[in-house]
């Protein structure tokens, strides 16, 4: 996961994943991707193990406030799951070193699915020609292709996005009326680590993105909560990190047909955990390593979703103990162990 330090307790997602988990007895250890390590063709890391105690708090900051580690270095095989909850980008060497275990630890993110799934170009190469899910989408880094794509869209405006950004970061509307500045912005977005050249993401503007977007959290191909995000005035970005406030939120009917649609390939990629970004019923963006909005949706809705997930992989363990011959974990998911 992201640095211990960084979790803000009042609001983390990963903090109340970990709690539930410590809460109902399991031993649970946190680790960071430079941590890792190979020794004699073993993967291993610098970890923190939650000391146990008699009783967990029911509240989450103190519960953060007081929890106590054991710092030791410990085999990755040993443990029953491994839970991805590091902020993008992703650390693409860091999968190297779990190539060796995926077949042993159920890992959610599975990591050719986060290979796959790790950045804005996998909702982009949805097979969607009639655009029922996906705005229409381009991703490149040749400038020249980016202005005609502006030029010849029917639409005013369009969305732009780095390709690694997150959170909200770098996303901006790119209006046909100041079509003067736009080389040099292309160019800034793209050119901006000297020597390296950058993809961006030119996306349709859809009617409505100014009253926010929709977070849907997806546990293997299912949806478990959602809500509204609305963007600050001025701003275009609905992010909770970008300053955005949230409301309740019920999904329609063309949601629960999307996130069917979705889940189905979600699932076939090994990416069980997820979080899904619309706007207007349209697919925008798939949060594939940390998404959060746990806390929002419980207190929203009175539900505790670290519970459903938990539940989960516990279902998932007690699967992978009935199949320890062989066990290959992409092989026992499917949609008979989503918890309702």
């Amino acid at each position: 996961m992201y640095p211990w330090e960084a979790v803000k307790p009042s609001q983390d997602s990963t903090l109340r994943i970990i709690h539930e988990a410590v809460k109902r007895g399991h031993e649970v250890a946190i680790t960071h991707p430079s941590n890792l390590t190979i020794r004699d063709s073993v993967t291993l890391s610098h970890c923190k193990t939650v000391v146990k105690t008699e009783k967990t708090t029911s509240n989450i900051p103190s519960f953060y406030k007081a929890i106590q580690f054991q710092m030791e270095m410990r085999r990755l095989d040993d443990f029953d799951i491994i839970f991805m909850r590091d902020n993008p980008p992703l650390d693409s060497l860091m999968l190297n070193f779990l190539d060796s275990i995926k077949d042993d630890v159920f890992i959610i993110n599975a990591v050719d699915g986060l290979r796959e799934a790790n950045n804005k170009i996998y909702p982009a190469a949805y097979h969607d020609p009639d655009r029922e899910l996906i705005p229409a989408t381009h991703v490149s880094k040749n400038i020249d292709y980016l202005l005609r794509i502006i030029k010849e869209s029917p639409n005013d405006k369009m969305i732009l996005k780095p390709l690694d950004g997150y959170g909200g970061s770098g996303v901006i509307i790119v209006e046909k009326s100041a079509m003067q500045s736009v080389r040099s912005l292309l160019d800034f977005y793209i050119n901006r680590e000297k020597g390296i050249s950058n993809y961006v993401i030119l996306q349709d503007y859809i009617e409505g993105a100014e009253q926010g977007d929709v977070r849907i959290l997806m546990l293997n191909g299912e949806p478990i909560g959602a809500l509204r995000r609305i963007p600050p005035q001025g701003d275009l970005r609905s992010n909770i990190s970008a300053g955005g406030s949230v409301a309740k939120y019920k999904l329609t009917k063309s949601d629960k047909i999307l996130c069917m649609k979705i889940g189905e390939k979600l699932v076939r990629d090994g990416i069980y955990y997820a979080g899904l970004d619309l706007i207007n019923g349209k697919l925008i963006e798939i949060n594939v390593l940390s998404p959060g909005t746990i806390t929002d949706i419980n207190r929203l809705n009175k539900v505790k979703l670290q519970e459903k997930i938990i539940d989960y992989l516990e279902t998932v363990l007690k699967r992978k103990n009935q199949f320890k011959t062989d066990f290959r974990p992409h092989e026992l998911i499917d949609h008979a162990t989503v918890v309702n």
